[in-house]
């Protein structure tokens, strides 16, 4: 989570993020050597899926494993609720 907090800001100036939080097995202390980085994103406005794909291959290359990006509005309906509860913000 620090390494994210780290590059909040050029996320933010080069990937469209508005704002992101980590939520998954990392917030409840259950990942393990295989586990993906599940990764909350608000994107600005002009955002396409061009700038998703290029976030998750920066982040991967960056936190030398697997991420899952989602955004709020692609989360589904049975999951959202407990999804956003989970989520620290970054």
């Amino acid at each position: 989570m620090q390494k994210l907090k780290a590059l909040k800001s050029e996320l933010q100036a080069h990937y469209k993020v508005r704002e992101l939080g980590l939520f998954g097995s990392f917030v409840r202390g259950e990942q393990h050597e295989a586990s993906d980085i599940d990764i909350l994103v608000d994107f600005t406005d002009d955002a396409s899926f061009f700038d998703l794909v290029r976030l998750a291959d920066f982040l991967e290359e960056q936190l030398q494993r697997r991420v899952d990006i989602v955004t709020k509005d692609s989360l589904r309906v049975e999951l959202r609720e407990s999804v956003l509860r989970e989520t620290v913000a970054i």
